[in-house]
């Protein structure tokens, strides 16, 4: 791994905190919190073989904001600057400490309990550097592209392939002796391949995406990958309404652990905003299901040493045999909820929905087997979760499956159900885990949802 190359060592960038804070210390305030942060990426696209886009970003920035009062009576402000001088720092804290002076009195609000704080950070080895240049980056996308273009003449057209590179860096700092801060990095390489002619032309995608490059897929691998994915799609039908049993792709799949998560965050939960209100306890999924979060993978995109306040973070299991153990909490959510942080400011940190019946042999065609006679749903269009009702809308795409085997891809049909009944109804869990982001899980296998089509 080579080193950071930043125009600030943390060093400095600590140093720019401890000013920052000094200075609100001497504007009145009764608490400050500080973050200093600079980034640079290169971003490029090419279709059809030729170069459409190079981005290149190098930005700075430093949010500080400053607590009026005292504790249960505080008034907040917050503001913004990328201007790294002193003059700008102090006009900064100024500004943060006007409008705190302005807004109203909140009993939640203020920094976390001393006792919260993470003081002795590991090394989860987020920075990898990526010593690539514009050229090198156009290459890859170039191969990426032309290997989707290579599997079969029947792919027609592209929507692009894409290359970006970032390479990130912080540090933060509190009145109440908190500091720490570390680079971080996230590479992605991606292809978009449209497949047929005219009415008939189907488009799909695929896309690789880690903090060390060496760890990305081939450039070759994701578009042959993205071409055979999109060439699956054509002469798609529509079906008729009827119910059935459903299985979410993997990939898609990661988004119902998305919607749980949401459901049991603080934000919803003190606001009375989900379908899973009070559930801490209580039965919520079926009763073969776990979800652990670890924010301590090397390596990981999910992975942190402490959340965006500061505070630690903990691996722990959220649900266990379907039973809710624990929500995700800032600290102000945690205050209104009367309950302690969670380590969870900015999110979850590398959760994974799992199944205990899951099987080392339960790979894709094995949940094949498991469906039985279905639908097997590859994309999702359109935000149709209700978080209050629970109610679950989507416009989908996907494959007619009978006695296991794909018999014809499908299009121009919508899925719906109801959250609460479809997390009970999780038949079973593939062992053909993806990860996307900052999730992961098998396919999911769902008993019945309601398939409106012709």
């Amino acid at each position: 791994m080579s080193a950071p190359v930043f125009s600030h060592t943390q060093e400095q960038m600590q140093q720019l905190t401890q000013d920052v804070l000094r200075y609100a210390r001497q504007r009145g305030a009764s608490d400050a919190s500080v973050e200093v942060n600079e980034g640079q990426g290169l971003a490029v696209t090419v279709r059809k073989g030729r170069v459409d886009t190079i981005e290149q970003n190098k930005d700075k920035g430093v949010s500080v904001t400053l607590y009026l009062g005292t504790e249960g009576h505080l008034r907040s402000g917050n503001a913004d600057t990328s201007d790294f001088s002193q003059q700008a720092l102090k006009a900064t804290v100024e500004a943060a400490w006007n409008i705190a002076r302005f807004t109203a009195e909140d009993n939640c609000a203020g920094l976390p309990d001393p006792d919260q704080y993470e003081k002795n950070p590991r090394d989860l080895q987020l920075y990898h550097h990526w010593d690539i240049d514009t050229a090198q980056a156009v290459s890859l996308a170039q191969r990426c592209e032309a290997a989707a273009f290579a599997v079969d003449p029947r792919v027609t057209n592209s929507e692009g392939a894409g290359v970006y590179a970032q390479h990130s860096q912080f540090v933060m700092a509190n009145t109440r002796d908190f500091t720490g801060g570390y680079a971080f990095s996230r590479h992605t390489m991606s292809v978009s391949p449209i497949t047929g002619r005219g009415a008939g032309m189907q488009r799909d995608d695929w896309y690789s995406s880690q903090r060390d490059p060496q760890r990305l897929a081939s450039p070759e691998a994701i578009g042959r990958y993205a071409a055979e994915r999109a060439l699956a799609r054509l002469r798609a039908r529509k079906l008729s309404t009827r119910k059935c049993a459903v299985l979410f792709e993997a990939p898609l799949a990661v988004g119902l652990l998305g919607t749980f998560m949401q459901a049991v965050s603080g934000g919803a939960l003190y606001r009375k905003s989900t379908f899973l209100l009070d559930s801490l306890g209580k039965q919520a999924l079926s009763d073969h299901i776990r979800i652990a979060e670890d924010p301590y993978i090397i390596g990981a995109v999910g992975s942190a040493p402490f959340d965006d306040e500061g505070c630690r973070t903990r691996a722990r299991d959220v649900v266990v045999d379907g039973i809710v153990q624990g929500y995700f909490l800032s600290t102000y959510s945690a205050r209104k909820l009367g309950m302690p942080s969670t380590g969870n400011a900015g999110g979850s940190h590398n959760l994974t929905m799992s199944s205990t019946r899951t099987k080392p042999t339960d790979d894709f065609k094995a949940m094949l087997d498991k469906l039985g006679t279905g639908l097997l749903v590859t994309e999702l269009m359109g935000e149709g979760t209700n978080y209050v009702t629970g109610d679950y809308s989507r416009g989908a795409s996907g494959f007619w499956v009978e006695g296991g085997v794909i018999q014809y891809p499908v299009e121009e049909i919508t899925i719906a159900g109801n959250m609460q009944t479809m997390f009970k109804q999780i038949v079973a869990i593939g062992a053909d885990t993806y990860l996307r982001g900052t999730k992961q899980t098998g396919s999911v296998l769902i008993e019945s949802m309601t398939i409106a089509g012709d």
